[in-house]
């Protein structure tokens, strides 16, 4: 049995995502059965080409080579979330997301890509890279969503709308290679997820012009026109800010016994996590409520808290 998870984020979360898999490394005793970490998505800011989650921050290359290395080693690929609908011609000759694809062109790591323009950029300059179609695509049609799984990509994740939709499920070719997100923080149907994903994707491309032309200059955020309600409805969203407990009530939840109980009899193995944007101690909880054995939690949150605050990513007075 293999049930394997995809994790955030290899920037933000670094440092919890390193010390988590040397605990299942070391440790495999606490962790439900055939846990793996498939891979860690995310995106060094400021990458223009991310999408799915606004991101802040700068990352030199000495930090990117650094984590790389780091997961690599471990056996667990990057996977970029280059998932930003709103690109154009002009934005795939971005510096710094080209010099983030060359410095992990080994042949290993992967992307998650929406845009057909930045799918055929990758697919041309950096051939080595395994491609996953994003759940941001919104493929809610059963017969298109079969046709997505038989396209060449390494994974497809699959629209959470559709997390317990048994018949579209059941009649999907290669599960192996379909991904399904379990802790969606979205509401179910929300009519503005479309416009949400662009809007940030568009002030992704803002920021990464900002930081690139005015560099120590903080950023303002844009204000969105009147003639954008949907935007202005995705700006003001609070479903981010969600914690464990709150999207359990969700009706395209998966709990942990569904996965073991229901999805990987079907024949699903890939799993992923989301948790780019939110506070690593509600992201613990997910990893605790996810991975480790009901009976061995506590022992193991424990664990990884003391070996945070040992590797400096907490600070316990």
């Amino acid at each position: 049995m293999r049930v394997r998870f995809h994790l955030p984020d290899m920037a933000r979360h670094f440092l919890l995502n390193v010390t988590f898999s040397e605990m299942l490394r070391r440790c495999p005793e606490l962790f439900r059965e055939g846990v793996e970490i498939a891979s860690v998505y995310g995106a060094f800011p400021p990458s223009m080409w991310n999408g799915g989650r606004f991101q802040q921050g700068i990352c030199d290359e000495g930090f990117v080579r650094h984590v790389i290395k780091t997961f690599n080693d471990r056996g667990i690929p990057l996977r970029f979330t280059f998932t930003n609908p709103a690109l154009k011609e002009e934005h795939l000759s971005d510096r710094f997301c080209n010099m983030v694809m060359r410095l992990a062109d080994n042949g290993f790591n992967e992307a998650i890509v929406v845009s057909p323009l930045l799918e055929d950029y990758i697919r041309k300059n950096y051939p080595s890279y395994k491609l996953t179609s994003s759940t941001c695509k919104r493929i809610t049609d059963a017969e298109a969503l079969r046709a997505e799984v038989k396209k060449d990509y390494h994974i497809v994740v699959i629209d959470y709308d559709l997390n317990h939709d048994f018949d579209t499920l059941e009649a999907l070719p290669d599960k192996q290679k379909c991904e399904l997100l379990v802790n969606a923080c979205c509401n179910p149907g929300c009519v503005h997820r479309t416009a949400h994903y662009r809007s940030i994707g568009e002030e992704q491309i803002l920021y990464a012009q900002h930081v690139e032309a005015h560099p120590g200059v903080p950023y303002d955020f844009r204000k969105f026109p009147a003639e954008h309600p949907e935007y202005k409805a995705a700006d003001e969203c609070r479903c981010m800010e969600r914690t464990l407990f709150e999207i359990k009530g969700l009706k395209n939840h998966i709990s942990p016994e569904e996965i073991w109980e229901k999805y990987v009899p079907m024949g699903f193995e890939q799993f992923k996590i989301e948790g780019r944007s939110i506070n690593m101690f509600n992201l613990i909880e997910h990893y605790m409520y996810y991975m480790i054995r009901p009976e061995k939690r506590d022992e193991a949150r424990l664990m990884l808290l003391r070996q945070l605050e040992k590797n400096g990513a907490i600070k316990v007075n």
